[in-house]
């Protein structure tokens, strides 16, 4: 709350204070361009290359910024950025949107730009004095020039093939990061825990017990997969991305994998629990079975085949050792 009153309203500021917030905002940004094309050089170096245009552009206006104040203000510049600003419009964190793809990228520039602009039309629209009133048209004009300028440089070094390019390697890095550890943890969920759950099931009748065992099975299993991607491979040489996002989607979905069958067992009957858990088994598997076919392009049925066949094993094991 401090921090809040603290913060100067945007129709208190005078107009050299306004031309240095526009000159500390341009900065920023080129900075976050440069951020990002180097986030996306080594893999898409030709969008890098448009963020880099980007930057070029936004250095190119906080010069003419800077010179504007320098004429009407001289050479002292007050310090003054978007967070000591209430309601000024706000960036996200650059390393929360370098973790996302390139596409989320794309359009985290292109609001960027929308943002900036409209922020200085709203502000235009408040102001009675014309010199203010002009100098935020003229930003909101160059904010605006910011998207032409970014379009035309995506023109230039975005052809179709390259953006069929870089689009089929955002799906492979996608799949190899998260589809695959995902999936190899579903399937390790779903089928490895068939065993005790269903042995703990038949050996005690117990729905509580058997809950018990599953849930300790689904999480133990979760953090050891988790772990053991994640240490597996850094993703360097094998360029299937970071290996903290591939521990959590493994660890994530085994654990969700072995809850899927071990929730049913809250149900106090023994036998409407089962069959609930015999159902979700069921979905489990064939989930399993899209999944291979949809993103690692394995035929439907053989995949079914392949991930019903290991489950009934699995399952009736569980089942045989729980009646003995």
């Amino acid at each position: 709350m401090r921090f809040t009153l603290n913060r100067r309203r945007f129709s208190d500021l005078s107009e050299q204070e306004i031309l240095a917030l526009a000159i500390s905002s341009e900065e920023d940004d080129a900075q976050i361009y440069r951020s990002y094309a180097e986030r996306l050089r080594a893999e898409f170096p030709s969008t890098a290359a448009i963020f880099e245009g980007m930057a070029l552009e936004e250095d190119e206006h906080r010069k003419r910024l800077v010179d504007l104040h320098r004429d009407r203000f001289g050479e002292v510049i007050p310090l003054i950025r978007r967070e000591h600003v209430a309601g000024y419009y706000a960036r996200r964190p650059v390393w929360l949107v370098e973790n996302l793809g390139i596409d989320r990228i794309r359009a985290e520039a292109e609001a960027m730009e929308r943002d900036a602009e409209r922020f200085y039309l709203a502000a235009a629209k408040r102001t009675s004095d014309a010199t203010t009133r002009k100098l935020l048209g003229d930003l909101a004009a160059a904010e605006a020039g910011h998207q032409n300028t970014a379009e035309k440089l995506e023109q230039d070094h975005l052809t179709d093939d390259t953006r069929s390019s870089e689009a089929e390697d955002a799906h492979r890095k996608f799949i190899l990061t998260w589809v695959q550890p995902g999936l190899a943890g579903l399937m390790d969920g779903s089928v490895s825990t068939l065993a005790p759950i269903f042995a703990t099931a038949f050996a005690t009748q117990d729905t509580w017990t058997t809950f018990l065992v599953g849930l300790a099975a689904s999480v133990g299993a979760g953090i050891s997969m988790g772990f053991t991607e994640a240490a597996s491979d850094d993703g360097q040489l094998s360029g299937r991305g970071s290996p903290w996002k591939r521990g959590f989607a493994s660890g994530i979905m085994t654990t969700v994998g072995g809850l899927g069958h071990a929730l049913p067992y809250l149900i106090p009957d023994f036998w409407t629990a089962t069959i609930t858990a015999f159902v979700v088994v069921f979905i489990e598997l064939w989930a399993i079975a899209w999944i291979q076919n949809k993103y690692m392009d394995t035929p439907f049925f053989r995949a079914a085949l392949q991930v019903v066949l290991g489950g009934a094993l699995v399952f009736a094991a569980g089942v045989l050792i729980g009646s003995g």
